[in-house]
Order: structure tokens, then C-alpha cells, then sequence
């Protein structure tokens, strides 16, 4: 991708104990005198890789990443059935954040992410607004119900028959019924076979909607690593199936919580899976957001979406 900086290694890494047996893996980056900044991944359950780190200047800033609950090298991890996701909540996740930032005695933080990362920073952002300095957010999200019926449902119209084969995978929900709820039904079912046919089933799914973009991998869920796609399948379906434990459309409404914080919104106008709206209507909401739109990217992003992240950390590392 252009305009990154040069690989580079942790300096320090460890476990959070973020309690009911749940360790939470953390790693920081980077200059440990720098500006702090935290990388919240997408999924939610996709875990943290080392090209997020490649982003930031590493003179200038303290890059922190985690892989969220039960995902990554956190553990216990979710491609386990026996995995309790019980207290895997997105307040739960906001709780481990904060908590990783006390423990990592950081007064305040930069928050980068994307698509799921985005509602995480978003509903982190607006219950803490004073432990935020700026926010970088590409592929925009809220996770409101209306986005994942979209997602699941709506977007089937140009990929009809994709949609008709990802809801024969769950016959129980039937067309109209709850799809995403009977797929997080069969992610954790004990039948190793039905775990499998189940996360084979979503990531086909998720590869067809991202199919028409013109950049970035072919396949980005279905060419995961086993353990990494049914961690990812078991923790998107469990959270989607609860909308979040999000009131819908709550953080638009709160957004205004964000005065003050100077805000990056990139969003690719070919964005199937998230369509534009979201992010035009946060950043008429957020009174010092700006919002760029990357004409030839779709949700996977492109070189220019780099090119503008990459920019905006650069500001605000200078700022």
C-alpha cells in the first residue's frame, strides 16, 4: 500500500486481565515518548495485524493495538465452542479500553479504526470524550439495526444469488426470518460440522457483497486462516444478532458528545456493505468531524484511502 512507513516490532506486549477469565492481548509501537494512539480493529472478531502498525511514524507516536475479546491472541478464543461470550458486549469492550489505557498510564489517546472499529470508537469516544485527543476513522460505521438488516438482508438485491445461498444455510430463519440470529445459532453449535458449513457459509457471504470493489483482496474473509474465520463468524453473528446492545441509532444521536475532538472520516463512494449515508450523517452530526470520499474505493479500501489515513495521523502527529 502507498505511502506507508517501514515494518516495525513491538517494544512491549502483554495480557490484560479484563476479568471472567477473559486476557485481552496488547502490543505497543513505536516511539514510547510519543503521542499515544490506539488501533481499534475491525470484525468485530477480526484481531489486530502487524500492517496497522505501518501507518503511524514511529518517531512520533506511541501505537498501542489490541485484539478485542476472545479474538486474536486474546483468549479464550471464540473458534472454541466451549468459548463463553457471555460478557463479550461492545460496553464490555469500551470497559477494556479504558481499562487498557489506565494501566498503560495514558492521560489521552488518538483513536484509529475502521467498519466495526469505527462503532467501537465511536461509543468509547462518547462515554469518555476527555481521554480522546483526535479520531481517524475509515469505512464508517454505527452498527444500527437498519445497517446490519442491509448488510444480511437488503444488499442481497445485487447479489441475488449469493443472498439465496447464504439463507439456505440457516432454513430455520427462513427469507424473512432472523438470519443473523440463526447463524449465530449454528457458529457456536457443538456439531463440528455445522460450526464449519456455518462460517463457510458467512464468509462466501461476505466475500460476494465486497466482490464488485476494485481493490484489495479477492477473498478477505473466506482466505482467513481457519481458527481466525469461526472466531470472526461466531463473534460478528453474536453481536450483530443483539444490534450491538446498541439503541439504535444512538450514537448519531449522542454524537454532539464529540465537540472538540477533530475528526478524519474516509469512506469509499463504491461501499456496498456500508453504504455512504453513515458516514455523511455522522459528519453532519459531529461538529468537527471532516469527511472525505474516496471515489474509486469500496469497503476493502484502497491506495488513496491509505494515502488520506496516513495524512491525517501525519497532521495530527505534528498538531
Amino acid at each position: 500500500m502507498a505511502d506507508r512507513y517501514p515494518p516495525i516490532e513491538p517494544y512491549a506486549h502483554g495480557m490484560l486481565d479484563v476479568g471472567h477469565g477473559d486476557l485481552v492481548y496488547w502490543e505497543a509501537c513505536g516511539n514510547p515518548e510519543g503521542k499515544p494512539a490506539l488501533v481499534v480493529h475491525g470484525g468485530p472478531g477480526s484481531g489486530c495485524s502487524a500492517g496497522w502498525r505501518q501507518l503511524f511514524d514511529p518517531e512520533r507516536y506511541r501505537v498501542v493495538l489490541f485484539d478485542q475479546r476472545n479474538c486474536g491472541r486474546s483468549t479464550p478464543h471464540a473458534a472454541h465452542p466451549e468459548t463463553d461470550l457471555t460478557h463479550n458486549t461492545t460496553h464490555q469492550l469500551v470497559a477494556d479500553m479504558e481499562q487498557l489505557r489506565e494501566d498503560l498510564g495514558i492521560e489521552r489517546w488518538l483513536l484509529h479504526g475502521g467498519s466495526w472499529g469505527s462503532t467501537l470508537i465511536l461509543a468509547y469516544a462518547e462515554a469518555h470524550p476527555e481521554r480522546v485527543s483526535e479520531i481517524v476513522i475509515a469505512s464508517v460505521t454505527t452498527t444500527r439495526r437498519s445497517e446490519t438488516d442491509w448488510l444480511y438482508r437488503g444488499v442481497g438485491r445485487f447479489f441475488p444469488e449469493a443472498w439465496d445461498r447464504f439463507a439456505a444455510g440457516v432454513p430455520e430463519a427462513g427469507r424473512e426470518g432472523d438470519v443473523v440470529g440463526a447463524y449465530a445459532r449454528r457458529a457456536a453449535d457443538p456439531d463440528p460440522d455445522v460450526r464449519a458449513r456455518a462460517t463457510a457459509d458467512w464468509c462466501a457471504w461476505e466475500d460476494a457483497v465486497l466482490s464488485g470493489e476494485p481493490h484489495g483482496a479477492a477473498h478477505p474473509y473466506g482466505d482467513r486462516p481457519s481458527a481466525a474465520r469461526a472466531a470472526l463468524v461466531r463473534i460478528c453473528s453474536h453481536y450483530f444478532s443483539h444490534g450491538a446492545w446498541l439503541e439504535e441509532g444512538v450514537l448519531l444521536r449522542d454524537a454532539g458528545r464529540l465537540k472538540g475532538i477533530p475528526g478524519v472520516l474516509i469512506h469509499g463512494r463504491l461501499d456496498l456493505s456500508s453504504p455512504l449515508d453513515t458516514a455523511w450523517e455522522l459528519a453532519r452530526a459531529w461538529p468537527d468531524a471532516e469527511l472525505t470520499v474516496i471515489e474509486d474505493a469500496g469497503h476493502k479500501g484502497s491506495d488513496a484511502t491509505s494515502e488520506q489515513v496516513v495524512a491525517a495521523l501525519d497532521r495530527f502527529a505534528r498538531g
